[in-house]
C-alpha cells in the first residue's frame, strides 16, 4: 500500500484502520466517518429520502395491477372463443349454455379435445385453417357428436367420410331461407340469412340433410355415422356468424347455436391454435397449465425487442484511432479545478482528508516512518518530533471532518505548521 499524493487517498487508510485511529483519539465508540463526512447511517438516510417517492408510486402502481389482476374477469380476444367478448367472439352463445346447465370446456389443443370428448358429449369446432391433415383425422375420430363451424374441405371430408363437402365461395342469400328440411333443430331455428357453401357428394354412402340450400349451395350438413356404442352425429354450418356475439340474435342465428351445441350436458369448445401440431394420444403441455395462451408470443416479441435494443445500443467496435489532446491541462489546473469541484459540492471531508494525506506523508518521510506503520506509530513520531501532546497530533492528522470552510482553512494553517515543526526538528 503506497503513500500516494491522491487528495482522494486517505494516507490513514494506508497507515492503519480508521478503528485504530479513533482509539489513538479515544474515539472508537463514535460511528466511523468516511472522507466526505459521512457514517453509514447517514448515507443510508439520504438514499431513503430520494428514492421513497420512487417506490412508493411503483408500490402504488403494482398494487393496482394486481387487484385489476384479480378482479378482472378472464377474457380474451380470440376470434369464436367462449370467453371473448367482443364483436368476433362467442361469449354471449356460451353464457346461456352456462344457464342452461351445459359445462363448456373451452380448449385450443387437439390432443386435449380428443381426450375430453367422448360418447355423450358435443364437440365444436371452431374455424381454422391450421389444422394439419392427422389433427383432422383425429377430430374426425371422436365418438362425440361433432359440430363444425367454418370449417375447411379437409376437415368436413375427414368428419363425414367424404360424404359431404365445401365449395367456394360460400354465397350469402339476399334474404332470410327457410330451412327446408326436416332437423328438428332446424325448424326451430326457422328462416336464417347464413352463407351456404356446403354440397353432398354424389357417390355419398349415406344420407347427407342439407338445410337453408340456395343455388344448390347448403348453409348446414347433417350425417349420422356409426360407432362402437351406436352412432353420432356430424352437423357441417358453413357460416360461423350463428356464435358471434355481433350476429347471433339475427333472425333464428341463437335458437340454431343452442339447439346444435346444447345437445348434451357437455359441450367441448375446441379454438385451434395456430401453433398447435398435437394430435390423438398425445399428453397434454405441461406448461399449457401454467402460461396463459399469449406467453409464446409475448415472449417472442420480447426477444425480438431485445434483439433490436441490443443492436441499436451495441458498441461499433474497430480499430484504435490515435488523437492528439487539443490543449495540455498544467497539474496546477487540474488540481484548482478540484477544488472548485469540492468547494462548488461543499465536500470539505474529501478536501480535508487530501491534505491529512499529503501533511502524512511529508512528515513520515521526513521522520523515516516507513509506509506499514500504524497511525499511532506515526502519531507517537511527530509527536516526540514535535514535543506536541499525542492527542493533538492524532487530532490534528485523523480527526474528524471540519464542518465548515473556515474549519477547513485553519485545519491547512495548523497541517502547514506542524509539517515546518517537523522540518525544523
Amino acid at each position: 500500500m503506497t503513500l500516494g499524493t491522491d487528495p482522494g487517498t486517505d494516507l490513514g487508510a494506508g497507515l492503519g484502520s480508521p478503528a485504530a485511529a479513533a482509539a489513538a483519539t479515544d474515539a472508537a465508540t463514535s460511528p466511523v466517518v468516511t472522507g466526505d463526512g459521512t457514517t453509514a447511517g447517514s448515507r443510508a438516510a439520504r438514499r431513503w429520502r430520494r428514492a421513497r417517492w420512487t417506490l412508493l408510486v411503483l408500490g402504488v402502481v403494482v398494487l393496482v395491477v394486481a387487484v385489476l389482476a384479480v378482479t378482472r374477469p378472464v377474457t380474451s380476444s380470440t376470434p369464436y372463443a367462449p370467453d371473448n367478448p367482443g364483436p368476433d367472439g362467442a361469449r354471449a352463445v356460451a353464457q346461456v349454455l352456462g344457464r342452461q346447465g351445459v359445462d363448456v370446456e373451452h380448449v385450443t389443443r387437439v390432443a386435449d379435445a380428443v381426450s375430453a370428448a367422448g360418447p355423450g358429449t358435443t364437440l365444436l369446432v371452431t374455424p381454422s385453417s391450421y389444422l394439419l391433415p392427422e389433427q383432422a383425422d383425429a377430430l374426425a375420430g371422436v365418438e362425440a357428436d361433432l359440430v363444425l363451424i367454418g370449417a375447411d374441405d379437409l376437415l368436413v371430408g375427414a368428419a363425414t367420410d367424404g360424404d359431404a363437402g365445401r365449395v367456394h365461395p360460400a354465397a350469402t342469400p339476399g334474404s332470410p331461407v327457410a330451412p327446408g328440411c326436416d332437423l328438428p333443430v332446424a325448424r326451430r331455428a326457422g328462416t336464417l340469412q347464413l352463407g351456404a357453401g356446403l354440397e353432398a357428394n354424389p357417390d355419398a354412402s349415406r344420407d347427407v340433410t342439407l338445410c337453408w340450400t340456395a343455388d344448390d349451395r347448403a348453409a348446414l350438413a347433417q350425417v349420422e355415422l356409426p360407432t362402437a356404442g351406436g352412432t353420432r352425429t356430424v352437423t357441417a354450418v358453413d357460416d360461423a356468424a350463428l356464435v358471434r356475439n355481433d350476429t347471433v340474435l339475427d333472425d333464428g342465428n341463437a335458437a340454431l347455436a343452442l339447439g346444435l351445441l346444447g345437445a348434451h350436458e357437455t359441450l367441448v369448445w375446441l379454438v385451434p391454435d395456430p401453433l398447435d401440431t398435437s394430435a390423438a394420444g398425445e399428453p397434454s403441455d405441461p406448461g399449457g397449465a401454467v402460461l396463459p395462451s399469449w406467453a409464446g408470443v409475448v415472449g417472442l416479441w420480447a426477444l425480438l425487442v431485445v434483439g433490436v435494443a441490443a443492436v441499436w445500443r451495441a458498441r461499433r467496435l474497430g480499430p484504435l484511432v490515435a488523437e492528439e489532446l487539443p490543449v495540455v491541462v498544467r497539474a496546477t489546473e487540474t488540481t484548482r479545478g478540484r477544488g472548485r469541484l469540492y468547494r462548488r459540492t461543499r465536500s470539505r471531508g474529501h478536501a480535508a482528508a487530501g491534505l491529512r494525506a499529503a501533511s502524512a506523508e511529508v512528515v513520515a518521510r521526513r521522520l523515516g516512518v516507513p509506509r506499514s506503520a500504524d497511525p499511532t506509530t506515526l502519531t507517537e513520531a511527530v509527536s516526540r518530533a514535535t514535543g506536541r501532546p499525542t492527542r493533538d497530533v492524532a487530532d490534528l492528522l485523523y480527526g474528524p471532518p471540519p464542518p465548515d470552510d473556515g474549519a477547513l482553512v485553519e485545519l491547512a494553517r495548523r497541517l502547514d505548521t506542524l509539517e515546518s515543526e517537523v522540518h525544523r526538528s
